[in-house]
């Protein structure tokens, strides 16, 4: 008795030759289409610049991009929000008669809760000996 194989492989034996045809005109079209896609991608002209930085720079990180962007218009709206305001260093600039009226009163009011300071003698003839870090000791001196 004849395998089961046997008996496919004459039944379809006919069919070979045509199988081997049509492989060969599709590898051809492949080989084609390769060709002209390499011809293409290497040609980069004025019209398909801005298609191909759109694709390759902005598609992918679109989320970013929209974040920089929403960044940007809420500078320039709060540029344009404080333009005409006055800053607050601009009005402490030119103090009024009132003003200085009111600090030489503190002053006075300072020097008689204060005292007068005494300058404390400085020595300068000191020496600065270091010593290791852990046996350093704080002192805290008030003037």
């Amino acid at each position: 008795m004849k395998a089961p194989r046997d008996i496919l492989l004459k039944r379809h034996q006919a069919a070979g030759p045509k199988l081997d045809a049509v492989r060969e005109s599709i590898v051809a079209g492949l080989r084609d289409g390769q060709r002209v896609a390499a011809q293409k991608s290497r040609a980069v002209d004025a019209a398909t610049l801005p298609l191909l930085i759109w694709r390759e720079l902005i598609l992918p990180s679109r989320r970013i991009w929209a974040g920089l962007a929403a960044c940007w218009v809420f500078l320039v709206v709060a540029h344009f929000a404080m333009d005409g305001r006055p800053t607050v260093q601009m009005a402490a600039a030119v103090p009024t008669p009132e003003m200085i009226r009111s600090y030489q009163q503190q002053e006075r009011l300072l020097a008689e809760l204060i005292g007068p300071i005494e300058a404390q003698a400085v020595d300068s003839r000191k020496k600065f000996l270091p010593s290791p870090r852990s046996g350093r000791r704080f002192e805290i001196v008030t003037v």
